[in-house]
Formats: structure tokens, sequence, C-alpha cells
């Protein structure tokens, strides 16, 4: 396109900008949510989840991932470090599971807990 010639796209553009179709809307002058931080290739799941208000639902390797984040929050409500083990042992199975492609739901590259370490970690919080 020769210069100085505008686009159908850019005249639309120009003509709703005219209109006023662009003023005041939702999120104007604020930054792009999470521009800024480390990249998540996942970002949209995480996004569409607290949309939709999807806490508790969706697919398994979803919950999975929900359960990996919220792991020393699950684990400080545990009263002896044998559970501790038994739920991090239990989560680790499930992530195995995921990587392999055996539940539902998009593909999940976590890496599966280190439950010694995750073990002294509570202890540390626990003893305070």
């Amino acid at each position: 396109m020769p210069s100085g010639q505008e686009s159908r796209v850019e005249r639309q553009i120009r003509e709703a900008q005219e209109r006023g179709e662009f003023d005041n809307l939702p999120g104007a002058g604020r930054p792009l949510p999470g521009h800024g931080g480390t990249y998540d290739e996942n970002w949209w799941i995480r996004d569409w989840v607290r949309r939709e208000n999807l806490t508790g639902v969706g697919p398994a390797s979803l919950m999975i991932r929900k359960e990996a984040e919220q792991l020393p929050e699950r684990l400080d409500r545990e009263s002896s470090e044998a559970a501790v083990r038994d739920v991090v042992t239990a989560l680790n199975e499930r992530i195995v599971l995921a990587r392999r492609g055996l539940v539902d739901g998009p593909p999940v590259v976590l890496p599966v807990f280190d439950v010694e370490r995750v073990v002294e970690s509570w202890r540390r919080r626990r003893n305070g």
C-alpha cells in the first residue's frame, strides 16, 4: 500500500477513536496484568480459572498444579511429620501420573517434591 494511504482497518480504528469508543475503557492508564513478571506459559489457564471462579473444579492436571502451589499452606494444617510425608507422597504420585499424560487436562511439567526437604521446611515453619 502506498505511504499516506490508510488501510481499511486503520480507517475503522481512526473512526472509532473519533467517535470516542476507546474512551474510558476499564483498565485505561494502568499497566497490563502480569507485565514485568516472569513469563508463565500457563498464564491463560490461571487467568481463566480466576475469571470463571473455578476453584475446586476443572481438569485434574490443573487441580494438581493448584495443590502444588498451595502445598505449604496445606501442610501447615498437619500436626505430624507422618501426615506431612503422606500428603507430599500422594501429591508426588499424582504429579508423576500427570507428567505421563495419564490425567485429564493440559500437560504438567511440575517436578516432584523432595519429601525430606519439604518435611524440614514444615519443621522450621512449625517451630518458628
